[in-house]
């Protein structure tokens, strides 16, 4: 699960700076990881399917985009923690460390949704990677929450259930704080009340950095 810091301070792990929409060459993005990791294979499945994933997505209706991607990590994905995977305590990974490990933690499933989402051509404005508290146990969470309004009731994509819900209807989870490319804010019963901005989030630029190391181009979408 991911640690969730106060706010007052800094949260500790965040991603990149992001800037909307990623944009790439998949063979670019496979020779790199080729380069890295060796033999890909079953990981190369997986990418291919991630690949094949986007490009039929990219004209279907919004809903259907959500249930295909938040299903496809949630059945390609093991969950596992950052130790065992990474052997660090918190490790935000890029959507291709992830499918190449074939595993993550909460925040590496909200943010391969994001980036996913964002590639099939979802606005930046409607995506919020979210940090929540799972109710019982009292446990740190994550998840990705889709606006399709700005005052909307979000819909969450999360790697503990496969039903795409309603928040108000996932009275197992307390939403704290959610952010963006470009703030950070407080999640409140109104709707969002900005209350920083990303330079808040480290690690949010340590992951655009390695995103651009693995052949993404992050720029505004």
């Amino acid at each position: 699960m991911v640690a969730v810091t106060t706010i007052s301070g800094s949260l500790l792990c965040g991603m990149p700076k992001v800037e909307a929409k990623a944009n790439w060459s998949f063979e670019l993005i496979l020779r790199k990881a080729e380069k890295r990791y060796g033999r890909l294979t079953p990981a190369k499945k997986r990418l291919v399917s991630w690949n094949e994933l986007i490009e039929r997505g990219r004209f279907l209706p919004e809903v259907e985009k959500l249930k295909m991607v938040n299903q496809f990590f949630n059945s390609q994905i093991r969950f596992s923690d950052d130790i065992a995977i990474w052997k660090q305590n918190d490790y935000w990974a890029t959507p291709i460390e992830t499918l190449v490990k074939g595993g993550g933690d909460c925040e590496d499933f909200s943010m391969a949704k994001y980036f996913t989402l964002r590639q099939m051509g979802v606005s930046e404005e409607k995506l919020r990677i979210t940090y929540a508290k799972v109710v019982k146990p009292d446990q740190a969470h994550m998840v990705l929450s889709y606006y399709p309004t700005p005052t909307a009731d979000p819909l969450l994509l999360d790697n503990l259930v496969d039903d795409i819900r309603p928040a108000a209807e996932r009275t197992d989870l307390l939403l704290l704080y959610a952010f963006d490319s470009q703030a950070l804010y407080s999640v409140q019963a109104e709707g969002l009340k900005r209350v920083g901005t990303v330079a808040r989030l480290p690690c949010w630029q340590t992951l655009q950095a390695k995103m651009r190391e693995e052949g993404f181009i992050v720029g505004q979408g």
